[in-house]
């Protein structure tokens, strides 16, 4: 009887776990695009009023517009030729967030996204590229 239980307990919990994660998936789903894309102005859509960007460590807080230029030069100078994200997650006060991996054309980098509530939908807050060797 316990056994029973127990395995109906893990089920239902396997189950909600994975239906968080793929609520999650669908919140950056219009942002895999626009990265795919490299079209700043799409990606722009869904900035937060200020956006913390990151290359290689070199972070900076940036407007809205500021950030849509900088990440259209990024894209300009390294070209997506593939971009996916590879894991969903979500802080313990529900802020969510995605690791993808970017390959441009001089190489592949780690890009972790993190959202957060603004103006009853989530936006972006941050983006960070790192560099793999």
């Amino acid at each position: 009887m316990k056994r029973n239980f127990f395995l109906a307990f893990a089920l239902v919990w396997g189950l909600l776990l994975s239906v968080g994660a793929l609520a999650q998936g669908e919140a950056f789903g219009p942002v895999r695009n626009a990265i795919r894309s490299s079209s700043s102005r799409d990606l722009a859509e869904f900035f937060a009023p200020t956006v913390e960007l990151s290359f290689d460590g070199d972070k900076q807080s940036y407007s809205a517009t500021q950030a849509e230029f900088v990440m259209k030069d990024f894209f300009a100078k390294h070209s997506p030729a593939s971009f996916d994200f590879i894991h969903y997650g979500g802080s313990n006060e529900g802020t969510p967030y995605a690791v993808g991996k970017y390959t441009g054309k001089d190489g592949a980098y780690r890009m972790f996204v993190k959202m957060k509530a603004a103006g009853g939908n989530l936006k972006i807050a941050t983006i960070d590229f790192t560099k793999e060797n």
